[in-house]
């Protein structure tokens, strides 16, 4: 008899994930690493469900996330918007 598998385990997905050396601003990244530890999932992980979501165009993130997102960007000082998507230099 084999072990009763959690819904979780049955829809996993097997992929090929590969380490990458991506540059990203200083306190965007603390606040993605903040907001992983938040949601108890590794920063990869987070990561992926973002560009997933987007690339369907559809929305990462809840209010209430959103909301929590907020008060962690205050706590980095990260003033940062979509706005200045693609103008950042070092």
């Amino acid at each position: 008899m084999s072990p009763v598998k959690t819904q979780k385990e049955s829809q996993s997905i097997k992929v090929e994930r590969t380490q990458t050396g991506v540059r990203m601003e200083k306190r965007m990244l603390k606040v993605l690493k903040t907001l992983a530890e938040y949601l108890d999932m590794s920063l990869g992980d987070l990561l992926e469900g973002i560009v997933l979501h987007s690339f369907e165009g559809k929305e990462p993130f809840s209010e209430r996330l959103l909301t929590k997102i907020d008060e962690i960007k205050k706590v980095y000082e990260l003033d940062l918007t979509s706005e200045h998507a693609h103008k950042l230099k070092e």
